[in-house]
């Protein structure tokens, strides 16, 4: 899948040679946004003070109409607190096109290399792009327009219904098309679009849409608004999604990855969140890993986990460059996966000309590495080092997030107001409107019909700054990082790690260690040679963690009552890959709190629901 050529004229106006239209009006897209869109849906009069707004487009194109959208948010007091907008597009274009489109607007420039500064991995499927400190965001839902509206659900407040003429794109303007867009409208929901065809308007009407015909911009004399106003009672085939407007204080427990995430997420939408933790700091559990290693999990057919794990890493990365200092709490470097013979595991077609971010490792990629040229391997270009600890105190730092430490939740009891918890003296902890539980396998305790795992993990770690150390993470069988600075400067190596299921036993073990340094020999020779004297010495550091995973080892994200309105959430299971999931997660528990638009299509967020086992 290659980026979407477009064809510019001399006059600096874009065109598309597969459907031989423009991609907006002669007078100008800053113009059209502005008059046709935001004019038409009343914004951003209609969006003032209200806690978030949320726009469906049908077509970004080389998404003026989306960087419009944003800096009339940027630039009105009176702002929603959350902006979302979700556009679907089939055919994305290249981030020079998108560059080149903004250059006639001074206004929009800087927004554009924002932008750009996102544009990438657009494989077919969502994918989340989060700006202004995660108060914009734009869901980009990359595919045939009927099949990403039936992957997404929410409640929409201003439709943008774009694309090339119906005549050129008939899909885009069918009847089914309008149907499926007028699923996200509520009473009252806003709708522009810069065409006036009559196939169009009877297929609005049709559905439950009023229409106004309003003055256009040339060459087009008219261009039509309205809202969403029928004059039956609709019939949803499932009820609306919850939606909870006034946001109030939540009390996670657990000041892992998972509950440092979700508090930063709800904070962002105005909660106040108290983090518990039995520990007396933050990152005390399975958390506390040295330093983790983020890399996707990839398959032939790209199968579910390997979609879910790419969508968390986009989110991870997102909070990565807008939290931490890369090269002292994480770094983009990269990472080789060391495969099997004969088993390089990528779908057919994945190379290093993208939209993938992972491919078969090339020669010059495993000399670097010290590694013979015709190793199996995977190169995974969006992939690196995080130290986890340094994440979750950046989450627990956000406005409206507190961290109390020493204290142990033995239980926790509903009542009118809400959710009241407990220690084991039975003295009140905290009140508190809604709970989530993210506290690994000991969330067993509060959602006993959660089939979860405790999973005992091993690693050796050290002090070493030695050439035969890669400096790209390893990973496979077991993995290795090297070169990560620590608080003073020195430089760290970690590898591992032991799976030991339905262990908890935090004691070191002999033979775990003896396990690690075989798995360091199998997967980097070099290195375990130059470790080895630190191993034989007893120089060589152990730290033990009980991960917690679910049946499926898939995360577990949704209410533990019968009832989601209830207030008891869980975000949990996320087993060895918490740097992968935990933004992921959070993200969707506070979308599915709020009604927000989901950032996975619908069938991967219910294979992370808690209701689906």
């Amino acid at each position: 899948m290659t980026a979407e050529p477009v064809a510019w004229r001399a006059d600096g106006v874009p065109r598309s040679e597969r459907f031989d239209d423009l991609y907006h009006t002669e007078t100008g897209a800053l113009a059209q946004a502005r008059h046709v869109f935001l004019g038409g849906c009343g914004l951003p009069q209609a969006w003032a003070r209200q806690p978030q707004w949320r726009i469906l487009e049908t077509g970004f194109g080389l998404g003026l109409n989306f960087l419009t959208t944003w800096q009339a948010w940027r630039s009105d007091a009176n702002r929603p607190r959350l902006l979302h907008f979700v556009s679907v597009e089939a055919h994305p274009v290249g981030a020079g096109d998108l560059l080149q489109a903004a250059e006639a607007y001074p206004e929009l420039a800087s927004l554009a290399q924002e932008l750009v500064g996102q544009w990438h991995g657009l494989l077919p499927g969502f994918h989340r792009l989060a700006f202004d400190e995660g108060r914009v965001l734009l869901t980009l839902c990359i595919g045939d327009v009927q099949a990403m509206l039936r992957a997404q659900r929410f409640e929409a407040d201003s439709l943008f219904l774009d694309g090339f003429t119906p005549q050129q794109n008939p899909v885009m303007w069918s009847p089914d098309t309008l149907k499926a867009v007028s699923r996200f409208a509520r009473q009252g929901t806003g709708f522009a679009t810069w065409t006036c065809a009559r196939a169009v308007r009877d297929a609005l009407l049709q559905n439950g849409f009023q229409l106004e015909m309003r003055q256009g911009l040339p060459p087009n004399c008219d261009c039509l608004g309205g809202a969403f106003a029928p004059a039956w009672t609709v019939r949803r085939r499932g009820p609306a999604p919850a939606r909870i407007e006034a946001p109030g204080r939540c009390a996670v427990i657990g000041a892992g990855l998972a509950g440092a995430a979700v508090a930063a997420s709800l904070a962002r939408r105005g909660w106040r969140v108290t983090v518990l933790d039995a520990a007396s700091r933050p990152a005390s559990g399975a958390s506390g890993l040295p330093v983790g290693v983020l890399a996707p999990h990839v398959s032939p057919d790209d199968a579910l986990l390997s979609r879910l794990t790419r969508a968390g890493i986009r989110a991870t990365w997102l909070e990565l460059e807008r939290l931490l200092e890369e090269g002292r709490d994480w770094r983009a470097s990269g990472v080789l996966e060391r495969r099997p013979e004969g088993d390089t595991r990528v779908p057919a077609g994945w190379n290093d000309s993208g939209p993938n971010e992972s491919w078969p490792a090339s020669s010059d990629q495993l000399a670097a590495a010290g590694l013979p040229a015709d190793a199996p391997a995977i190169w995974h270009a969006r992939a690196g080092w995080v130290r986890p600890s340094r994440l979750i105190e950046a989450w627990l730092r956000q406005p409206g997030v507190e961290f109390r430490g020493n204290a142990s939740v033995a239980r926790a009891a509903r009542n009118a107001g809400g959710w009241q918890l407990f220690d084991a003296a039975d003295q009140l902890l905290i009140a508190a409107d809604r709970v989530v539980v993210a506290v690994g396998f000991e969330s067993g305790r509060f959602a006993p019909g959660l089939p979860l795992q405790p999973v005992r993990g091993q690693v050796a770690w050290g002090h070493a700054n030695d050439r035969a150390l890669p400096a790209t993470p390893l990973n496979g069988d077991g993995h290795l990082i090297a070169h990560v600075p620590d608080a003073e400067g020195a430089l760290l190596w970690l590898a591992g790690a032991t799976f030991d299921r339905d262990s908890t036993d935090l004691a070191p073990n002999t033979d775990d260690n003896a396990s690690n340094r075989e798995r360091l020999t199998r997967l980097h020779p070099a290195a375990a040679a130059a470790l080895a004297p630190a191993f034989e010495r007893g120089e060589v550091n152990t730290w033990v963690g009980v991960r917690c995973a679910s049946g499926d080892r898939r995360p577990l994200v949704g209410p533990l009552d019968e009832e989601p309105a209830g207030g008891l959430w869980a975000c949990t299971a996320l087993g060895s890959r918490g740097l992968s999931f935990a933004a992921l997660c959070a993200e969707l528990l506070a979308a599915q709190w709020h009604g927000e638009p989901l950032p996975l299509p619908a069938t991967l967020a219910k294979a992370l629901g808690t209701q689906r086992l």
